[in-house]
C-alpha cells in the first residue's frame, strides 16, 4: 500500500459516496487508475465493506450502553457460546472477547430501557454462564470514529 492508496482510503473513510472521478481528481490520478486501485484494495480485503453510518438517535436507537461480562466457566467453547448468543441480539452492535478481569465487552444501541431489560433476561440469566455483568450507560460521547488513521 503506497501513499496514494492511503489517500484514497482516507477519502473513502470520510465519504465513500464520492464519485470515482472526484476521488481520482483529489489524489491526482486518472479515473481508470483510481478505479483499478480501489478494486485492488477491495479484492485484497483492505476495504472490508462499504456501509452507511446512521445517526443512532434519528434511527430510534438513542441509548448507548457498554456492558462488561464475567463468565462463570472459561474456555473457548464457553466463550464462543456466549459471544454467539450476544451477537445474535439486534441491540448488540459490538461484542468483544477481552483480556483481564472481564471476559466480554458489549456495546449496545437501545431504543429504551424496556429493551435493555428484556435483553438482560435473555443474555445474563444463569444458563448463559454469566457470573456477573456491569452496565455503563453513555451520557455524552466525546469521540466516536469509524475511520482508521492511515499516515
Amino acid at each position: 500500500m503506497d501513499r496514494i492508496d492511503r489517500k484514497l482510503l482516507n477519502l473513502m473513510q470520510r465519504d465513500a459516496s464520492r464519485t470515482n472521478v472526484d476521488m481520482a481528481d483529489a489524489v491526482g490520478l486518472s479515473p481508470s487508475s483510481c478505479l483499478r486501485r480501489l478494486q485492488r484494495l477491495r479484492k485484497s480485503g483492505v476495504i472490508d465493506r462499504i456501509v452507511a453510518i446512521l445517526n443512532p438517535a434519528r434511527a430510534g436507537r438513542a441509548i448507548k450502553a457498554l456492558v462488561t461480562v464475567e463468565l462463570k466457566l472459561h474456555g473457548e467453547q464457553h466463550m464462543r457460546r456466549f459471544l454467539d448468543l450476544a451477537s445474535a441480539e439486534d441491540a448488540v452492535s459490538h461484542a468483544y472477547s477481552v483480556t483481564g478481569a472481564t471476559d466480554v465487552v458489549l456495546m449496545l444501541r437501545l431504543r429504551d430501557m424496556e429493551e435493555f431489560d428484556a435483553l438482560c433476561d435473555r443474555l445474563f440469566r444463569d444458563q448463559n454462564n454469566v457470573a456477573r455483568f456491569f452496565t455503563m450507560v453513555v451520557i455524552r460521547t466525546a469521540k466516536e470514529e469509524t475511520a482508521i488513521r492511515l499516515d
